[in-house]
């Protein structure tokens, strides 16, 4: 019943992650605002609100103007229920279940809308920063001056890679929100854990780049990827395997 509960917590921030998703980079209010068809913007009823079996029930669309709602949206609210399912069952009900479960909700968010608008919204960096630092503080966190140094680690190392790659392309190669992205994930995991994230992500970044530009003619003529969405993934990749990978490398090639 505890997993169902967790599952079931997890669907319903999901469902408001998507309200976030969807009107944050429109600039549109997103408290106290009963949610809407993108298409038509009538109101939906509560009845059809419900987290992933509203959109099974309704198959997909809108029971106003029945047209099509997007699968991204059951998409969010389960990615968020098994995240959530996956931290409790790997460290129960304490201080790592709430911090990685509320850093992998922002991580959704901030996938999805840097993947349809090349922004990450301020307002999940810069409190995420704040909170990063505070839960380093509670006992069982990585410490103040670990969360301080992978703050500092994190903003500084991609704003150096970021002023290099703009003097190499003579153009923005990466934004300030990749930058406040970097630090968040710093705060939250430390400076081993993000500099593992920026090779990571590196990788994976080149990887799907050249599989989807090689699949998609838009992409090649944009030549735009944005860098927010292979963060997430490589900040996913640390907080589950982070400790064993690079106590590997140390093992292996440091002797440590």
């Amino acid at each position: 019943m505890i997993y169902i509960c967790i599952f079931l917590l997890g669907i319903s921030f999901g469902s408001f992650l998507n309200v976030l998703i969807y009107r944050i980079p429109r600039q549109k209010k997103f408290s106290f605002n009963r949610s809407f068809c993108p298409h038509c913007e009538a109101r939906i009823k509560s009845y059809d609100n419900i987290p992933l079996l509203s959109y099974l029930i309704l198959r997909g669309k809108c029971r106003s103007c029945k047209k099509r709602i997007s699968i991204r949206y059951p998409i969010v609210e389960l990615l968020n229920g098994l995240a959530y399912v996956f931290f409790f069952w790997n460290y129960g009900i304490n201080l790592h279940f709430f911090a990685f479960s509320f850093l992998s909700s922002i991580l959704i968010a901030i996938f999805f809308i840097d993947l349809d608008f090349q922004i990450i919204p301020d307002l999940f960096t810069i409190p995420g920063m704040a909170i990063g630092l505070g839960i380093s503080l509670v006992p069982g966190g990585i410490g103040i001056i670990e969360s301080a140094i992978g703050l500092v680690v994190g903003g500084a190392v991609l704003y150096l890679i970021a002023e290099l790659g703009d003097r190499l392309f003579k153009k923005e190669s990466m934004g300030g929100g990749d930058i406040k992205m970097a630090a968040m994930l710093g705060a939250f995991l430390g400076w081993q854990k993000v500099v593992f994230i920026f090779f990571a992500s590196a990788v994976i970044g080149l990887v799907i780049s050249i599989i989807l530009m090689f699949f998609s003619r838009e992409l090649r003529a944009k030549r735009v990827i944005p860098f927010g969405p292979f963060l997430a993934i490589a900040a996913v990749v640390a907080i589950v395997y982070g400790d064993k990978i690079i106590s590997y490398y140390l093992n292996t090639f440091l002797g440590v």
